[in-house]
């Protein structure tokens, strides 16, 4: 097994703790990054001093994120470095966090949880219901297999139409709201580009029913939350549910915190405890992949950016 000469910075912060030594057995040489071809970043909170080192050590041949949103980062891409994200990595519990949502809400325990009586029944069943999901990604695929108990239809939104397996219809995102029209659960679970941001907007609740929940765990900045506010108001989508919301943190007081029929949760679907070891696990297959002069997992494409 070949060695990759790396620097895992910042030390002592983030995801570095299990980052480090999966790196290491994977066959990491750790060096400052004067000697490195390549940067294992681990803050999850942002590119801190990433930009500068980059700029002083040019030779630094492939950058590793630790997230699958790069929209810290995006400013800092360039062409002259393989630049890889966590793309995929924590579609399991995220997805497994956007399905528990999506039952609370439709079932009405969002509502029976602020009650403080005992109250009229409310709630619709997901079984033999309508989904929609806007994203193609490894999200996506983990929903898909997770809803296949509950023998809904599945529609994808994606930016291409390609056919996915277990959903019954993929459209491409020019055909959003004929998607939208017939759906009792939205998910949405797309990289955010200028292209996505307020892909949910007035137009795209206009076009649901009444009844419909929506369920954002990608980024705040894919619903307009004006819009969202006024359908909630109107009584024209059934909830939502949101683990991301922009601004992040939610500030005291807005809105979206005093209705009964949305769940906010601190874009916590993947915890920190969760992710360590799941991005450590993708970090060293990528490490030995490099080594190998293989093909890297979570390929960042600087065009499109994500």
């Amino acid at each position: 097994m070949g060695s990759v000469r790396c620097a895992i910075i910042p030390a002592g912060k983030g995801y570095h703790s299990h980052v480090e030594p999966a790196a290491v057995a994977a066959g990491a040489e750790l060096v400052d990054p004067l000697e490195a071809e390549a940067i294992i970043w681990t803050d999850p909170h942002g590119p801190g001093e990433l930009p500068e080192i980059l700029a002083k050590n040019p030779h630094i041949r492939w950058v590793q994120l630790p997230f699958a949103g790069i929209e810290p980062f995006i400013h800092f891409l360039d062409r002259d470095r393989l630049w890889t994200c966590a793309k995929g990595v924590f579609a399991e519990p995220v997805a497994e966090h956007a399905l528990g949502m999506a039952i609370a809400g439709m079932r009405g325990s969002i509502h029976y949880a602020r009650q403080t009586t005992w109250s009229a029944p409310v709630g619709r069943r997901l079984t033999n219901g309508k989904v929609t999901v806007l994203g193609g990604g490894g999200i996506t695929e983990s929903l898909v297999r997770m809803l296949t108990p509950f023998n809904v239809t599945i529609t994808v939104v994606r930016k291409h139409s390609e056919a996915m397996d277990g959903v019954h219809r993929v459209v491409a995102t020019n055909q959003l709201h004929d998607a939208l029209a017939d759906a009792d659960l939205v998910f949405v679970a797309l990289a955010l580009t200028p292209e996505t941001r307020h892909i949910i907007d007035a137009a795209a609740l206009n076009a649901m029913p009444d009844h419909t929940w929506i369920v954002n765990v990608a980024r705040g900045g894919h619903v307009d939350h004006e819009a969202l506010i006024a359908a909630l108001d109107a009584g024209t989508i059934g909830g939502a549910c949101l683990d991301v919301t922009d601004p992040e943190p939610l500030p005291d007081g807005h809105p979206l915190w005093s209705y009964d029929n949305v769940l906010i949760t601190p874009h916590i679907a993947n915890t920190p405890a969760m992710g360590r070891e799941l991005l450590a696990e993708r970090v060293a297959e990528n490490v030995r992949r490099f080594a190998a002069g293989e093909q890297l997992l979570g390929p960042v494409d600087v065009e499109l950016g994500y």
